[in-house]
């Protein structure tokens, strides 16, 4: 019979012996063998001439072999849909760590449903969305800050339904709610039977962790349906969903602590639905529909698919009035922009991120492989779009009109800085959950000038609940207002001014820059809009 190696009991003779000499025997050979093998196991780590000895720890030290998965050029994958039935869409929102094979690193990270992104939700205008939300990740291991714009508490979070029109208070669109570790919240969000149809997105809106959760992948797109559904080029065309994201990790495939995201180089590569340059398949002259999300938790991405024009149809999921032609398509953290696309000759086409500054560069590098090939299509753009959905502000509509100014302070060297060395700021003043720093009267039509004071950065200003219209970017007017939940506003001076009605919700909500290290760091603002 083979000796099991794991066997430590003497081994020769032991005829004749009692009792009390077996067990001595036993004893003293048990304490030799250990011996004798941590030896041999030490002996076999630090020999190098590949001399065969006993050992007795694992000869994998505790490693589990994997198979490999591959890194790039894989089809796209889209996430997984739960649409509304009946007027209502009902699911659960699992938040919790989970291992991630992404671009060849194996991350362990905070997800929804254990993928990134998480599931697509599909309704119509009017329904109900009604989420549990079930928080599954570890307790916090720190307290609060004295200082609340130190990132802080990392799994604490909540719900924003990015860019919907719709109530900020209770359990609906409330991002002063906290959703603590081993606990499940209602949320319930109504929208409007008039609702804007196009491209929204949800993701954590908790102050202190937020940037660590979305930068993680905890984002997902939130698809309102029937816009366009009267234009038989679009109909017919086929729908992609591309969420952008910026993967960020530590030595562990980790995102332990900020510093893990501040410098804002920390980006390591660029991705599409979870995926590192994944493969979208075309024919010829077919023409596909790609409603962009960039969910990225820090930097704008100037889009370029190489010999291919790019033809915007919606901003921010608000239906333009007209096809706009794009060279490229710079889009920043939080927007949208739903996309046509025909395929050219067959061929292999890259789909990058372009070199741009926004002070400092944005992050570049291959996003998608478009491979064109099989039977020609004859698929044609839309000579036409129906009239855009929201009226266009006139001046006489204005009730009231406010000044926004953002900036920062940053050390000396500030490539050498620590993240704790900068500040983030609003009109001077860093975030405080306690105080309302605008009261604006339900009804109101107001036009507010949005100014960057911050030598180094671009800023994005965000504004929840409702949509705004941009009439002028740096002093030019716009040929077109452009309607937005979401713009870029220029460093060194540069000037957005936009208008927009504050109608339908009582309530508080954000303002902030959507460069998610800047609003942790202080840059956002509370509005309360007031029945009178």
């Amino acid at each position: 019979m083979q000796q099991d190696s794991n066997d430590l009991s003497p081994v020769g003779t032991t005829a004749g012996m009692t009792r009390r000499q077996l067990l001595d025997c036993g004893l003293k050979a048990g304490a030799l063998t250990l011996f004798a093998g941590a030896a041999n196991a030490q002996h076999a780590m630090h020999n190098h001439a590949g001399a065969s000895h006993t050992a007795d720890m694992s000869p994998t030290m505790g490693m589990v072999p994997e198979t490999p998965v591959p890194a790039t050029d894989q089809p796209l994958v889209e996430p997984e849909v739960r649409r509304s039935v009946n007027g209502v869409l009902s699911t659960t929102l699992r938040c919790s760590y989970a291992y991630r094979q992404i671009g060849g690193v194996r991350l362990y990270v905070r997800s929804y449903e254990g993928g990134s992104p998480g599931p697509t939700l599909r309704m119509k205008p009017g329904d109900t969305l009604r989420i549990q939300m079930v928080n599954d990740m570890p307790p916090n291991r720190d307290g609060l800050p004295a200082d609340i714009s130190h990132p802080h508490q990392f799994n604490n979070t909540n719900f924003h339904f990015h860019g919907a029109h719709v109530s900020p208070s209770g359990i609906a669109d409330n991002v002063m709610r906290s959703m603590a570790p081993g606990h499940s919240y209602n949320i319930e969000i109504t929208l409007p039977a008039d609702h804007t149809s196009g491209t929204y997105w949800y993701h954590p809106h908790h102050h202190g962790s937020a940037d660590i959760q979305m930068s993680s992948g905890m984002v997902g797109a939130a698809i309102i349906e029937g816009d366009f559904a009267e234009v038989p080029e679009i109909t017919a065309a086929r729908e992609r969903l591309l969420v952008l994201t910026q993967v960020v990790f530590d030595a562990n495939g980790m995102i332990e602590n900020f510093e893990t995201l501040f410098p804002e180089t920390a980006t390591r590569f660029l991705a599409i639905n979870g995926q590192r340059r994944p493969v979208i398949e075309m024919r010829p002259g077919e023409m596909q529909r790609w409603r962009i999300l960039n969910a990225a938790y820090q930097d704008d991405m100037l889009l370029d698919l190489e010999k291919h024009d790019l033809h915007a149809i919606a901003y921010d999921g608000i239906q333009l009035g007209a096809v706009q032609p794009l060279k490229q398509l710079l889009i920043a953290p939080g927007q949208r922009a739903d996309i046509l696309v025909k395929a050219g000759s067959p061929g292999t086409y890259a789909f990058n991120a372009a070199p741009y500054d926004q002070g400092h560069p944005s992050p570049v590098g291959p996003l998608a492989r478009i491979v064109v090939s099989g039977a020609p299509m004859d698929m044609k753009l839309p000579r036409a779009l129906p009239p855009a959905p929201l009226a266009t502000i006139k001046d006489t509509e204005i009730t009231n009109r406010r000044k926004v100014v953002l900036s920062a302070t940053a050390p000396e060297a500030d490539a050498a800085g620590h993240w704790q060395e900068f500040g983030f700021f609003i009109d001077g003043k860093k975030f405080d959950p306690g105080r309302i720093d605008h009261r604006v009267k339900l009804g109101a039509v107001e036009e507010w000038t949005i100014v960057n004071t911050h030598e180094h950065d671009d800023h994005v200003f965000h504004i929840h609940t409702n949509p705004f219209q941009v009439v002028s970017v740096n002093g030019k007017a716009l040929a077109t207002p452009e309607w937005r939940d979401s713009v870029i506003v220029e460093r060194k001076g540069g000037q957005v001014v936009f208008r927009s009605r504050f109608l339908d919700f009582t309530g508080v909500f954000m303002l902030h820059c959507h460069m998610m290290n800047h609003e942790e760091m202080g840059m956002m603002q509370t509005v309360e809009v007031y029945k009178p």
